[in-house]
């Protein structure tokens, strides 16, 4: 079975992965800082970034003779420059003499000399900019841009060829989606357990110092982060959302985090029919590098990418208030921590009124709290108080004995749906 997105389609750029990142719609200022360590403190502007990166594409130039060229790892990817972090210095050293790669022709990241080994700034300082190659549309398209090596978990790593239109595109797609995202978000670019060196402490105290809004992790970040106790201790409350893929994040875990940080969590995972998943569209990559086999036996005659995850899709449908994508889990995970609330189920019904789809709620009490308009309200506005303006509970708080749900647990939307064409509903003035 086929699942299309529920968003709009958008126009994918069909451009350079530089030209597009470049490209300021928002006009953003050069003096605005756009990146920063924060382990060193390291920071670039915005003309900072497009200076520098032009400075070292020519440094590549004209010190190391670099040209255009495909980037097992450093062998199979015919690399023939390596740039490295100090931390992973002994076993680089050990790969490039392996791939015969000059000691020259292998530098490192920070201001420090180790073992002969220069830092890349002291022999790429070039005074001149080059200016990246302009793409047309077909060459965006079919241009290696990256080669992302998989963890070999079925096998040797295979490098896994994205274009500059599988970068951009997946680039395009995120900003449409996450009506959040814009040029006031501070993203956090790592995830915990994934990367060393970066433990949970220097986590959250970034989070802390930067006001980070935006996170990427994986279900292994969210245990730990509900597990330990040293979270306590910062200040997360900068985090709109937080963006958890490469697993399946159970439910539990999920309610969990949310009770903890009153921060939600999104996934591209949910619950109800096994299946194995196939992906298709502009973000999926080119091929594995070197390895037409392995391309052939992943990819269907229409282009469809098989990922080889055994996953569900849940019938949870997203709300459209006025072109704004309203999740109706997130309010229900919001609901469940009132003191008053046993259960939520959150829907989407057209209001003539407004011409658009809004959210409202059914909601069961816990035991000790008595059915009323009074308390309907509260919820509402406990609520209300939480979101941004596109998702209040704008159809109000339905009051109701207990969420009707199948033998399995699952809730029975369909029945709340019918339900709710003759219930009246409770709104704030």
């Amino acid at each position: 079975m086929i699942f299309k997105s529920k968003y709009p389609d958008i126009k994918i750029p069909q451009v350079g992965i530089y030209q597009y990142v470049t490209s300021n719609p928002y006009k953003i200022s050069d003096d605005k800082i756009i990146y920063v360590d924060c382990i060193t403190g390291k920071s670039y502007t915005f003309g900072e970034f497009k200076h520098e990166s032009k400075k070292f594409a020519a440094g590549l130039q004209d010190k190391l003779g670099l040209q255009q060229e495909l980037s097992y790892h450093l062998t199979d990817s015919g690399a023939s420059i390596l740039i490295v972090h100090p931390e992973f210095f002994e076993a680089a050293i050990e790969a490039s003499i392996n791939a015969k790669i000059p000691t020259f022709r292998v530098l490192l990241f920070g201001d420090k000399e180790i073992k002969r080994y220069k830092p890349y700034r002291s022999i790429l300082t070039c005074d001149r900019e080059i200016e990246p190659v302009n793409y047309t549309p077909e060459e965006a398209k079919s241009t290696t841009a990256y080669i992302v090596y998989s963890s070999g978990s079925t096998g040797k790593p295979k490098g896994v060829e994205r274009t500059h239109t599988n970068v951009t595109a997946s680039l395009a797609q995120l900003t449409s989606v996450d009506d959040k995202l814009g040029p006031h978000s501070v993203i956090m670019g790592v995830t915990v357990s994934h990367i060393k060196g970066f433990n949970l402490e220097t986590f959250c105290e970034s989070i802390q110092k930067y006001k980070i809004t935006h996170i990427y992790a994986t279900p292994s970040t969210i245990l730990e982060l509900v597990n330990n106790p040293l979270t306590q201790k910062f200040d997360l409350s900068s985090v709109d959302s937080i963006l958890c893929g490469g697993a399946r994040l159970d439910y539990k875990l999920e309610r969990k985090f949310y009770e903890k940080f009153k921060i939600s969590v999104l996934q591209g995972y949910g619950y109800n029919e096994l299946g194995e998943l196939w992906v298709h569209g502009p973000n999926v990559m080119k091929g594995y590098l070197n390895n037409k086999e392995a391309t052939d036996a992943v990819f269907d005659k229409d282009g469809f990418f098989s990922s080889g995850d055994i996953v569900s899709v849940d019938e949870q449908e997203l709300i459209n208030y006025k072109g704004f994508q309203v999740i109706p889990s997130e309010l229900e995970y919001i609901l469940l921590t009132h003191d008053a609330v046993a259960d939520a189920v959150v829907l989407g019904y057209f209001s003539e009124e407004e011409a658009t789809e809004i959210p409202i709620a059914y909601v069961a009490i816990k035991n000790g709290y008595e059915q009323s308009q009074s308390l309907a309200r509260e919820i509402q506005f406990f609520v209300d108080e939480n979101v941004a303006p596109h998702k209040k509970l704008r159809g109000g708080i339905l009051l109701i004995d207990k969420i009707p749900k199948s033998v399995t647990g699952k809730v029975l939307k369909t029945v709340l749906k019918e339900k709710l064409k003759n219930d009246k509903r409770i709104k704030m003035n």
